[in-house]
């Protein structure tokens, strides 16, 4: 558990990573199953919504999201033709339920608001599905105080472009900021920046 009174006082910005770090993607995720199996069994009346929901997340609890399509279309026989579908609705889901902030992050996030320090949302892959999951947040009123920078449009991390555009932006320094992640990934792009890294 990472606490604000633990974190270098000298820091004027925090930069957090989206999926994993403020919530848990697979919230995301079993509510895009959810939706597409609902969806197909509307469609084509097989397989039931219930069984092809249970089969994506034990899919993915099991190894993740990689290939999950085509492990769902080779145990189920969906057509290939639902590809489309199922991809778009991971960039444009109207998601039933809001996605919870981990109590922790919502913990340091307000007190970083309250010492008037800046915070920095810097995501990793696609722009329009990173973005949709920001909608579908409950930020406790934080939202106003987020700056959202996606990292492919610029340069994909671990290029250091986006936090090289952050600095010159807001007038910073690199000993003044510090980048909040849970992957490796996170951890060598904050490095290729000369920043400061922090395990969240």
């Amino acid at each position: 558990m990472l606490l604000y009174s633990d974190l270098d006082p000298s820091k004027k910005a925090f930069v957090f990573e989206l999926d994993n770090v403020l919530y848990p993607e697979r919230d995301y995720l079993l509510q895009v199953y959810y939706l597409f199996a609902n969806f197909l069994e509307y469609t084509e009346t097989y397989p039931a919504a219930k069984d092809l929901t249970e089969f994506f997340k034990k899919a993915y609890e099991h190894a993740g999201s990689h290939l999950i399509f085509d492990k769902a279309a080779e145990a189920f026989g969906i057509d290939k033709k639902y590809r489309e579908n199922f991809d778009r609705l991971h960039r444009q889901a109207k998601l039933p339920l809001k996605l919870l902030l981990f109590e922790d992050i919502l913990k340091l996030l307000q007190d970083i608001v309250v010492d008037r320090k800046e915070i920095f949302i810097v995501t990793a892959g696609d722009p329009v599905q990173q973005l949709n999951k920001i909608k579908h947040i409950d930020w406790h009123g934080l939202e106003k105080y987020l700056r959202v920078y996606f990292a492919d449009e610029v340069n994909p991390k671990p290029s250091p472009d986006v936090l090289s555009n952050i600095l010159s932006s807001h007038n910073l320094e690199t000993g003044d900021v510090l980048v909040a992640g849970v992957s490796q990934l996170d951890e060598i792009f904050a490095q290729n920046a000369g920043i400061d890294f922090v395990r969240v």
